[in-house]
């Protein structure tokens, strides 16, 4: 399940020399990457969650067959989500890059 997102504190006390550029920690990102790769790893385990479901389903050994309903718009929904944080993303970037300095 995800994580609800933190709140996030002023970034005032942040301060960076103007003389040595940003430099990017590999595997980083701070509350974005945690965030995303929450959404990316709930959609891996409702994707298995479904298979099972649909696999049990198939061979008979399900008892409820609402079940697999349930697994399957769980996941439908896991990929809505990521989706809707992909292009969240990718609208902010955009808007980023139209900034002038």
């Amino acid at each position: 399940m995800i994580s609800p997102i933190e709140l996030l504190g002023p970034i005032s006390h942040i301060q960076q020399s103007e003389t040595a550029p940003p430099v990017q920690q590999p595997g980083g990102g701070g509350l974005f990457a945690s965030v995303f790769q929450s959404a990316i790893q709930n959609v891996k385990d409702t994707d298995a969650e479904n298979v099972q479901a649909q696999y049990l389903l198939a061979t008979g050994q399900l008892d409820n067959p609402a079940s697999a309903m349930i697994a399957a718009t769980k996941y439908g929904m896991s990929v809505d989500m990521l989706i809707q944080f992909r292009n969240k993303a990718l609208d902010a970037y955009s808007e980023l890059t139209r900034m002038g300095m």
